[in-house]
């Protein structure tokens, strides 16, 4: 795998290609998505916490240079509870791999950058919402179901 792709961290001039896997990642999960819609709104998001290292993402692509999948996260500050004493928690999200390189290795790849960076930013607690068909890897990983389920409410 090492000779057929190879990781790098995502940079701005990389937005579009970081739109296209977040629409991708939730079309292939089913959710209606008004890509013309959702694509900007999170290109000005990508153009204001990238840069900042808000959200920090990788990419792996192939020798050739084409990207064919990524990830990201979030540090969030988090406030110590019975289950995690930390102070941050890194939400994972927009882990995507382009179909024809699945079950290749990319996901984890990704994974494993992203286990890699928090581990040397002393981040001990990371979340993510799996979609059906990355389960398998996080449970792999050592991801387990919460409990409590995350709610959302739109205002």
């Amino acid at each position: 795998m090492a000779n057929l792709y190879r990781l790098r961290a995502a940079l701005l001039a990389d937005a579009d290609t970081l739109i296209a896997h977040r629409i991708g990642m939730f079309t292939d999960m089913g959710v209606e998505t008004d890509a013309a819609v959702v694509g900007p709104a999170f290109g000005r998001w990508l153009a204001d916490v990238l840069p900042s290292g808000v959200y920090r993402a990788w990419l792996v692509e192939t020798a050739d240079g084409v990207v064919v999948g990524g990830g990201g996260i979030t540090v969030l500050p988090w406030p110590p509870g019975p289950r995690y004493l930390g102070d941050r928690l890194a939400f994972v999200y927009n882990v995507y791999t382009e179909p024809a390189h699945r079950h290749q290795g990319v996901a984890r790849m990704v994974m494993d950058a992203i286990h890699a960076w928090c581990r040397a930013a002393g981040v001990t607690s990371l979340a993510l919402n799996a979609s059906k068909d990355g389960r398998p890897l996080y449970e792999a990983l050592g991801y387990k179901e919460s409990p409590n389920p995350m709610m959302f409410f739109a205002v």
